[in-house]
């Protein structure tokens, strides 16, 4: 892993939608948006209806609009996990 990156993967019922190294990662949780950078303290969240963000190293923002699920964190990696997505 590159440094102070995040490993991000997106799952949907139709397979894996996104693997790579990101930056930074936005997404709507049922509460408000969170943000995940390096480092950041693990986490579940429920997602909400709304966007999803991954801004890869160097490289320009990905968006999608998930529709529910669950996000977690824990040692850098960043694993979503969706019924339904599509990319913006």
């Amino acid at each position: 892993m590159a440094a102070k990156t995040l490993r991000c993967e997106v799952y949907s019922p139709e397979g894996k939608l996104f693997e790579g190294e990101a930056e930074k990662v936005v997404a709507t949780a049922v509460d408000g948006e969170v943000g995940i950078l390096f480092n950041h303290a693990p986490l579940v969240a429920a997602l909400g209806d709304g966007s999803l963000r991954i801004t890869p190293p160097g490289g320009e923002t990905r968006r999608f609009t998930a529709h529910g699920g669950f996000l977690e964190v824990i040692r850098n990696a960043v694993t979503v996990l969706t019924g339904k997505i599509e990319e913006a």
